[in-house]
């Protein structure tokens, strides 16, 4: 008895040695990147989701690149993944989009966004969703939505004014949540007997958090965040199907026409999955950009000068000063982009880009297995010194002259490729507007917070308040914020 229990044992440890080696030591058809594949199954995922509170690289990429270099290997969630820091290689992995790698996101990340969602489909279904998305975030939607986005902004603004303080990523994101909710779902909170955007906070809470689906849990909250709101948007899309509109009056009705159409590509569940998609997409990374850039300007009096001095040009050249933005107007914010640029070079919101590789890739010596995850590390790339004089400081004017339209080696901040975001020329027209109509009606003073964490996506864990009141001379008296 005794000897057949020493020989499971042995048998047992073999089984479990041989296992850890080959986690440790993975097949490939040529040379693997250097690096760790971390605890069998866990891998390094603790130490990718270990808090920080600092602008630069996360420290778990930047202590792998300097052990390893800007290419390395590691496990993330169960998958083994390729980390790329190196630009020629996340240029490459994007223009390879559909050939050699395709967007790819672990389970954890699909089962928040929706197992059809709009990032997970590729090919022609892709493309037919993105021109359904630019149907409405495309130059023309956008100069349809201006006038709306600089009402939002005033009344928002002057309503905060009248308050001791406001807490500006919550308000920022409720402004751009019930502005965009509006063009999508027409929804209105005021009429709502549901606060829809609570859903989407419990959802942004565990959206970058360590995947453990049990009760009490970031990610459990996350995914009841995700029930409930979808619940809500298969409710109202069914009510809008049994109570058709005549006329064509938000995104909503856009996707009831195609999805009665004959012909259609589209079913419910993706239509849903790009709603929610949508919903969530235009406002938090939006909310935070905002934030980061108020705080960093309230920091920088001279960037800040400068860019109330280009708005405030824009309102002396007018015949009548009080009358609204042009479209001509918002396209001549020169400065104003180089800011919006520079703050999401700092703000890193989107910490990995995931693709999967579709066949086995050589890249500068290495061997990218078929079926293997990487992640294009836009934080890596944007704080390069050897790029970016100085990278962690906050300089707008490191972009002087500099055509930005979309995406190139050096500068990811939107994506690239393909799936480049569509959304990109909404996100600054928003904060374009926002600036505007703040550095021109308004002195801002900080008073607590602005305090960053990475979990590696950014956060404000204390908030950033701020205390706004209203300029005496409008278009003469500068702008002052204080820290």
């Amino acid at each position: 008895m005794a000897a057949a229990f020493c020989i499971a044992a042995f048998l047992i440890s073999l089984y479990i040695a041989h296992f850890v080696y080959k986690w440790r030591n993975p097949k490939c058809n040529g040379l693997l990147p250097p690096g760790s594949m971390g605890w069998p199954l866990l891998g390094e995922t603790l130490q990718f989701f270990a808090p920080t509170s600092t602008f630069d690289i996360n420290p778990f990429v930047k202590q792998r690149m300097k052990r390893y270099g800007p290419i390395f290997k590691t496990s993330l969630v169960g998958r083994p993944v390729i980390v790329s820091a190196d630009s020629d290689l996340n240029y490459f992995i994007f223009q390879q989009e559909g050939q050699s790698f395709q967007s790819w996101y672990p389970d954890t990340f699909t089962e928040i966004f929706g197992r059809q969602n709009v990032g997970s489909l590729h090919g022609f279904m892709y493309k037919y969703l993105k021109n359904m998305v630019l149907n409405l975030f495309g130059p023309e939607g956008l100069k349809r939505m201006l006038p709306e986005v600089e009402m939002a902004a005033n009344r928002d603004l002057k309503r905060w004014s009248t308050q001791n303080s406001v807490e500006l990523k919550d308000a920022t994101a409720s402004l751009i949540f019930d502005l965009t909710a509006k063009k999508l779902i027409s929804y209105d909170p005021e009429k709502s007997s549901e606060n829809l955007r609570k859903n989407f906070v419990a959802f942004i809470q565990g959206l970058i958090s360590f995947p453990l689906n049990i009760p009490g849990t970031a990610y459990h909250k996350c995914l009841k965040g995700r029930k409930r709101a979808m619940k809500k948007l298969k409710a109202m899309l069914q009510e809008r199907r049994a109570n058709p509109r005549k006329q064509q009056s938000d995104f909503f009705d856009y996707v009831l026409q195609e999805l009665d159409r004959e012909d259609t590509l589209l079913t419910e569940g993706i239509a849903l999955d790009l709603m929610f998609v949508l919903l969530f997409a235009s406002f938090e990374t939006t909310s935070l950009a905002l934030t980061l850039a108020v705080k960093l300007l309230a920091e920088n009096p001279s960037a800040l000068k400068e860019l109330t001095a280009e708005h405030e040009a824009i309102i002396r050249k007018r015949e009548n000063p009080d009358s609204s933005l042009t479209w001509s107007e918002f396209k001549s914010m020169t400065f104003t982009f180089q800011v919006i640029n520079e703050t999401v070079r700092l703000a890193n919101i989107v910490p990995g880009i995931f693709r999967k590789a579709l066949k086995d890739i050589h890249f500068k010596g290495y061997t990218i297995p078929a079926g293997w995850a990487v992640m294009a590390c836009p934080p890596a790339v944007h704080l390069n010194p050897s790029r970016y004089k100085d990278p962690l400081e906050f300089n707008p004017w490191r972009w002087q002259g500099i055509d930005m339209n979309g995406a190139t080696r050096n500068f990811m901040a939107f994506g690239g490729g393909m799936r480049f975001c569509v959304g990109t020329d909404f996100t600054k027209l928003q904060m374009a507007v926002f600036l505007h109509c703040l550095v021109t009606k308004y002195k801002c003073q900080a008073i607590s917070g602005g305090e960053i964490l990475r979990t590696p996506g950014l956060q404000f864990p204390n908030g950033f308040f701020v205390q706004l009141s209203e300029k005496v001379q409008s278009g003469q008296e500068q702008q002052q914020c204080m820290i």
